[in-house]
């Protein structure tokens, strides 16, 4: 989403491929050339894993929003309707003839990606790893992503503070995407955090819930009617929050349900009580602070930084929903709420780097 009251002009279009290729949403953002050491307007652009969930749409509008911000940057957006590794990276391949002055890459499916990848960087064109962590071989070397066992972590945490003292029970966990290193960290976080504090617990899984909303809704009702006495289930991606959130009110369950991410289903059962809390990993901050370094780096003629840019996340419950669901109106709100962190985070990157094998 553009800013609407900013001075660069922008333009957007929707393309819908043949029934042979995916529907794509393009999103091209310019403004006047600020002087950079190429000369002229900077071609750059993101390829996600998903343009219509949630997740990806807020790292899109951050990474726009940082190259309207940087002005003199020709940004597009690309990624297939639905979870696709090869048809993203067959969408990367093909930004890579457009957007040679770099490109953020959010994928799903890192192996997919190490050839293509490393193609595009031998080609000089700088790439920058967002959300899930590049693998030897892709020549990559800068990564902005959370801690994702620590998400998990967060989240075993907060049930627990729901639970009573020293539960005895199970509890289901699942994963959209297994082999997703993003989502197989949190749920490890999830795990291992319950098999510390809460040995009485007994956590099965993770299943498969799929990215899907419509299969993830089935793989959770599915799991919920054959686990009726369970004390939570609890998910890590995208569609596992709204959709638990509405089995538990349809099916007026007792158990705990929550997940991750800030889809505006999500926040309204956080809001509501159904869910007890949603762990938000901040896609716009990420989206933001990766497009971010990379222009500065592309502008003033600088290497990208190497390593993990490990970024924040954040506990939303009852106590702070309402100023997220106010954040999430708009791409200027979201902006203005995270503008101190921007600042901080570019302005004390060495604070926030580590050693690219430390990322979980």
């Amino acid at each position: 989403m553009a800013h609407p009251h900013r001075s660069n002009p922008t333009r957007r279009s929707v393309l819908v491929a043949g029934a042979a290729a995916p529907a794509v949403l393009l999103a091209a953002c310019s403004g006047n050339s600020s002087g950079n050491g190429k000369g002229g307007t900077l071609h750059m652009g993101i390829a996600v894993a998903n343009i219509t969930l949630n997740f990806a749409s807020e790292m899109v509008n951050g990474a726009q929003s940082a190259a309207e911000h940087a002005g003199g940057v020709d940004f597009k957006a690309v990624g297939p309707p639905n979870t696709d590794g090869p048809a993203e990276a067959q969408l990367f391949q093909n930004l890579t003839t457009r957007a040679k002055d770099g490109i953020v890459l959010e994928n799903l499916d890192p192996p997919i990606f190490v050839r293509p990848a490393a193609t595009a960087v031998g080609q000089g064109i700088p790439v920058v790893a967002l959300d899930t962590a590049p693998l030897d071989g892709s020549k990559v070397t800068f990564y902005v992503g959370n801690d994702n066992y620590e998400m998990g972590a967060q989240l075993a945490q907060e049930a627990l503070k729901r639970l009573p003292a020293n539960p005895i029970g199970t509890v289901v966990v699942g994963v959209p995407n297994p082999g997703t290193p993003v989502l197989d960290s949190r749920a490890k976080g999830i795990k291992e955090t319950f098999a510390a504090k809460a040995p009485g617990i007994k956590v099965l899984g993770p299943f498969q819930t799929y990215s899907d909303p419509a299969q993830n809704y089935g793989a959770w009702l599915s799991q919920v009617h054959a686990n009726p006495k369970a004390l939570a289930f609890l998910g890590v991606g995208d569609a596992d929050s709204y959709n638990l959130g509405k089995i538990k009110e349809r099916e007026k369950g007792t158990y705990l349900v929550a997940a991750a991410d800030v889809d505006v289903k999500t926040l309204e059962y956080v809001k509501s009580g159904a869910n007890f809390c949603t762990v938000d990993p901040e896609h716009f901050l990420k989206g933001y602070i990766a497009t971010a370094v990379l222009i500065d780096a592309v502008k003033n003629g600088k290497k990208l930084p190497t390593g993990w840019f490990r970024m924040p996340s954040l506990v939303v419950d009852k106590s702070n929903v309402d100023e997220v669901i106010a954040r999430q109106k708009s791409t200027d709100a979201a902006y203005h709420w995270y503008k101190k962190q921007i600042d901080e985070l570019l302005a004390n990157q060495s604070d926030h780097l580590q050693p690219l094998k430390d990322e979980r």
